[in-house]
């Protein structure tokens, strides 16, 4: 992509109604994009099935979920779910007998990482492998999934799977110092992307976050033929992430975290979609505005451009139901503190000279750099320290109102979308949580 394409309207197109078929595939986790989405899908009164990554026993083989796993995952979705494990990735798989990537890595150390070698060959081995398991269990939730969807019925695929860091003691050191290290225990992204350590990282997000959804996409075609010769549609959408446009000195400019590692493999996602658009196929990637995840914690600061998504409400509509969101954050902060204070922290931040090379949409992933490590992170740790409870933060509350927005603009988007890729920025996102929750007549009005 050379420039972010950012969706500007409300969907106006609704294809989806009662009996229509909604595919989580990627497990339902508490905190995360998919929550509202899969809630969507259930209003609308489709049928909710799900997959499973599946479990790891005591010897790390792969499992289906045992019968209190399956009544759980079946509870949270709130539908069926077909038991067979998912697990993307190839960390933990190998030829028979033969070690997997995991075991390599569990020789390296602190010292000596940067300079350790991995056996390339034996690696695409490993990755054969899991490639196949993948595919081949893929295949088997297709054919099962075929059998539960009637003819003439509408489909919709929500890709949710991503991640894939290896389970390795060393990374874990790693990562703390390239995400949350400042100063002396700071650490750069380079380095680690350099290394073999990093190659091998980068291959594995590879094939959890992006190829999984060509698999998604290929093995499904037979199901795609039966539904659109009988009358249906099939849609895909997949969760991205290529930084946010929000509201940077009162004009909305595109902004990331960095260093956001699995960028590369986001950017792979994107391209599956583009693919997959050429060929006539509606899947699309919508590139989401940054929130706390269980997995996202990791990354110290990623939350800070959550914050001024207070000044976007304001700007896109005000009235009391804003007001009173502002009003609960300033509840969550210590007398001594405003919620103007902390949005001036981060206006000083967005706007440091520092942070300037880190505006170019051209040159994203960037890698991290002493000083903005020391900026971001140091401002993060600020901010958390205005709170009255570490552990009750505005950037909780926010993430919670982007869920719920986005949610209603992927699933509303999806129905009829307008291209492979798109951003859903800090103003569309306030406009719909305006328009949802409640505004003055007039801002209603011109929404």
């Amino acid at each position: 992509m050379k420039s972010p394409i950012p969706l500007t309207q409300f969907p106006q197109t609704n294809i989806f109604r009662k009996g229509d078929v909604f595919v989580l595939f990627g497990e339902l986790f508490d905190r995360g994009y998919a929550t509202h989405l899969v809630d969507q899908a259930r209003r609308a009164g489709m049928e909710i099935v799900g997959i499973t990554v599946g479990r790891r026993d005591e010897n790390n083989a792969l499992r289906p979920l045992n019968d209190e796993e399956l009544a759980a995952a079946e509870a949270r979705i709130g539908g069926k779910i077909i038991n067979v494990p998912l697990m993307a990735g190839f960390d933990l798989d190998a030829p028979a007998g033969g070690p997997t990537p995991t075991d390599l890595l569990a020789n390296m150390t602190l010292e000596s990482w940067e300079a350790d070698k991995l056996d390339w060959s034996h690696i695409e081995r490993c990755r054969e492998v899991g490639v196949e398991r993948f595919r081949t269990s893929l295949s088997e939730v297709m054919r099962i999934l075929d059998g539960m969807i009637p003819d003439g019925r509408n489909v919709y695929f929500a890709h949710t799977m991503a991640g894939g860091i290896p389970k390795a003691k060393v990374f874990m050191v790693i990562a703390n110092r390239i995400y949350k290290g400042r100063g002396a225990r700071h650490m750069s992204s380079q380095t680690l992307l350099d290394s073999d350590l990093g190659k091998l990282i980068l291959q594995n997000f590879d094939e959890v976050s992006a190829n999984t959804f060509r698999h998604l996409i290929d093995l499904s075609a037979g199901i795609r033929a039966r539904v659109e010769a009988s009358g249906g549609q099939v849609r895909y959408s997949a969760f991205g992430y290529h930084g946010t446009g929000i509201l940077v000195s009162g004009e909305y400019r595109w902004q990331t975290y960095t260093n956001y590692t699995q960028g590369y493999a986001k950017m792979r996602l994107e391209r599956i979609a583009q693919e997959a658009w050429a060929s006539g196929i509606k899947a699309t990637v919508y590139n989401c505005p940054e929130i706390r995840t269980n997995s996202s914690d990791v990354f110290a600061g990623i939350e800070l451009p959550l914050i001024p998504l207070l000044l976007a409400l304001k700007k896109e509509g005000g009235g009391d139901w804003v007001e009173a969101q502002w009003q609960a954050c300033r509840d969550l902060l210590a007398e001594e503190y405003t919620v103007e204070d902390v949005l001036q922290k981060i206006a000083d931040m967005q706007t440091s000279d520092v942070m300037r090379p880190f505006y170019d949409f051209s040159a994203w992933p960037m890698p991290n750099s002493p000083g903005q490590s020391d900026l971001a992170i140091g401002t993060s740790s600020e901010i958390t320290a205005m709170h009255k409870d570490g552990k009750a933060l505005i950037s909780d509350l926010l993430s919670r109102l982007v869920v719920e927005a986005v949610g209603q603009l992927i699933f509303g988007e999806s129905s009829a979308p307008s291209g492979p890729v798109l951003w859903l920025n800090h103003d569309i996102v306030a406009r719909t949580l305006v328009r949802t929750n409640g505004a003055s007549r007039d801002a209603l009005a011109a929404a």
